[in-house]
């Protein structure tokens, strides 16, 4: 797995391609990046899971980790452009009301300024 980092004004975009599944890799290489930009004091994410074709128990127990870390330092990390494979697991395993999904990262964008 990997992942590339783009900005659009004060949100940062992590775009993730490949598996999200435990190990170095994977989990591990997801975890170290989001903590990392909570210590830069950045606190508005987006995670582009465009890329994203197979996600474990694991990947999907980080994004929750995230998650729970980010609200609780006062950000919000919001998900944009799931597949339909990972928006069937986030529905089955009720995180679908959870985790602010978009479709498009323009309205994911938008949303940060609407407060939504």
């Amino acid at each position: 797995m990997t992942i590339t980092e783009r900005t659009a004004g004060n949100i940062r975009i992590l775009d993730v391609i490949g598996s999200i599944t435990i190990g170095p890799a994977g989990t591990e290489l997801l975890a170290d990046k989001v903590r990392s930009l909570l210590q830069q004091g950045q606190r508005q994410l987006i995670v582009n899971l465009a890329g994203v074709a197979y996600m474990d128990s694991a990947g999907l127990g980080e994004l929750v980790h995230a998650y729970a870390t980010t609200t609780r330092q006062g950000g919000s990390l919001k998900l944009v452009n799931a597949t339909v494979r990972l928006r069937d697991l986030l529905t089955i395993t009720k995180l679908a009301t959870v985790f602010d999904l978009y479709d498009s990262e323009n309205a994911a964008i938008a949303s940060f300024a609407s407060g939504v």
